[in-house]
C-alpha cells in the first residue's frame, strides 16, 4: 500500500473519530462530518477501520441530545451506511474481478447485523432521552411547587405581620402610652401627695397587666386558629402587599390603577377581586416559566371594576399539558356570584391574560 493511501486512510480515521470529542455540543455538525468520513471510506472497497465504532456512538448521541428530526435522520443515515458497508465488503472485485454481483446469505447476515447494531444504539439513546426529559420535567414541577409553597408561606406571613402590626398599634402601643403618662404624673404627684402617687402607680400596674395579657393573646394567635376566624378579610387595598410578595418570590410583577370608583364594591366583591389576582399570580409562577413578567391593572369605569392580569410567559399550553385549570374555573364561579364575568386565554403577542369585570351593586 502506497504512502498516499496510508495518509488518506489516516485522514479518514481522523474524520470518523476526532469530532466525537465535541459531539454533545455540536451533535448534528459532528454527525455530518462523521458521515463524510464514512463516505470517503467507500473508496477503499472492503476496508475495515476501528474508527467505524463512531457510527453507533453518534447514533446514540443524536437520539439523546439531538432534535427529533435529526435523531431520525441519523438513524436513516446509519441504516443506509450499513447497506453501503455491506455492499463494499462483498463487492465482487474484492475476491474475483470477473465475477458478477449477486446476493448471498453472508451479505444478508452482514447487513442485518450492522442494522441491528444501529437500531439498538438508537433505541438505547431514545430511551435515555425519554428518561432525561422525564427527570427534567419532574425537576421543573418540583421547582414550581417549591415556588408556590414559598409564595403561599410568604402571603401567610405577610397577612400575619399586618395583623400583628394592627394589634401592636391598637393595644400595646396605647397601653404603653398610658403607662408612660401615668408614671410621669405619679412622679410629680409624689412631691405634693404621696397617696395620689400610690393610686397612680396602681393604675400603671393594672395597665401593665392588661398589656401583658393582650401581648400573650397576640402571641397566641400564632399558635391557634381560634382568633383567626374574626380577622378582617383581604380587600383591594391589600393588592400592593400581594404584588410585593410575588416579587419576593422571583416574579417581576407590577400593579397599575386607573379611574375613580363611583361607589364602593361590597366586601365580598373586593375579596373576589383579590382572590382573582392571587390565583392569577400563582398561575404565572407555576406555568409562565422563567424570567416571566406580570402586570395587574385595575380600571374603575362607570359600570364597575375592570381587572386584568397579563403575563408574557409560555401561554395556555403549559396549563393544559399539566392538567391545571381548576383555579380558573373557581375564579369564574366567584365572579359569577356578583353578576360579573371572567375570561382567560393566551394573548396574540404571547403569554396569558385573565380579564375580570365586577359591576357595582344595585342598591
Amino acid at each position: 500500500m502506497s504512502t498516499s493511501a496510508v495518509l488518506s486512510i489516516f485522514a479518514i480515521m481522523l474524520l470518523q473519530s476526532a469530532p466525537l470529542m465535541v459531539r454533545r455540543r455540536f451533535p448534528w455538525t459532528v454527525t455530518l462530518i462523521v458521515t463524510l468520513g464514512h463516505l470517503l471510506q467507500l473508496g477503499f472497497a472492503g476496508l475495515m477501520l476501528p474508527s467505524q465504532l463512531s457510527v453507533p456512538i453518534m447514533v446514540y448521541t443524536m437520539a439523546v441530545y439531538g432534535k427529533r428530526w435529526q435523531s431520525f435522520s441519523t438513524l436513516a443515515l446509519g441504516l443506509l451506511g450499513a447497506l453501503l458497508a455491506t455492499a463494499s465488503i462483498f463487492t465482487p472485485s474484492q475476491y474475483d474481478p470477473g465475477a458478477t454481483p449477486s446476493f448471498s446469505g453472508d451479505m444478508i447476515i452482514s447487513f442485518v447485523g450492522l442494522a441491528l447494531v444501529i437500531t439498538l444504539s438508537w433505541t438505547s439513546g431514545d430511551l435515555a432521552r425519554t428518561r432525561r426529559l422525564a427527570v427534567k420535567s419532574l425537576k421543573d414541577h418540583a421547582e414550581r411547587l417549591e415556588n408556590e409553597r414559598i409564595m403561599e408561606r410568604a402571603l401567610a406571613a405577610s397577612d400575619e405581620r399586618n395583623h400583628i402590626a394592627r394589634e401592636m398599634h391598637d393595644i400595646v402601643a396605647h397601653s404603653l402610652s398610658v403607662i408612660i403618662t401615668q408614671a410621669n404624673g405619679a412622679r410629680y404627684a409624689a412631691v405634693k401627695d404621696p397617696q395620689i402617687a400610690i393610686e397612680t402607680l396602681k393604675t400603671v400596674s393594672d395597665t401593665g397587666r392588661a398589656s401583658l395579657k393582650e401581648m400573650r393573646r397576640l402571641l397566641g394567635v400564632l399558635r391557634t386558629d381560634e382568633q383567626l376566624q374574626n380577622r378582617p378579610l383581604p380587600s383591594l387595598s391589600d393588592l400592593d402587599d400581594l404584588v410585593e410578595v410575588a416579587r419576593n418570590s422571583g416574579l417581576e410583577a407590577r400593579l397599575k390603577s386607573a379611574g375613580t370608583p363611583r361607589k364602593e364594591l361590597p366586601a365580598g366583591a373586593e375579596l373576589t377581586a383579590y382572590r382573582c389576582v392571587q390565583e392569577s399570580l400563582t398561575n404565572v409562577l407555576k406555568h409562565a416559566g422563567t424570567n416571566a413578567q406580570a402586570e395587574v391593572v385595575l380600571t374603575w369605569t362607570y359600570r364597575g371594576l375592570d381587572l386584568r392580569i397579563a403575563d408574557n410567559g409560555r401561554g395556555a399550553g403549559a396549563i393544559k399539558l399539566e392538567g391545571a385549570g381548576q383555579g380558573l374555573i373557581g375564579m369564574r364561579e366567584r365572579v359569577a356570584l356578583y353578576d360579573g364575568t371572567c375570561t382567560s386565554g393566551p394573548q396574540p403577542s404571547g403569554g396569558f391574560a385573565v380579564a375580570v369585570f365586577i359591576p357595582y351593586s344595585e342598591d
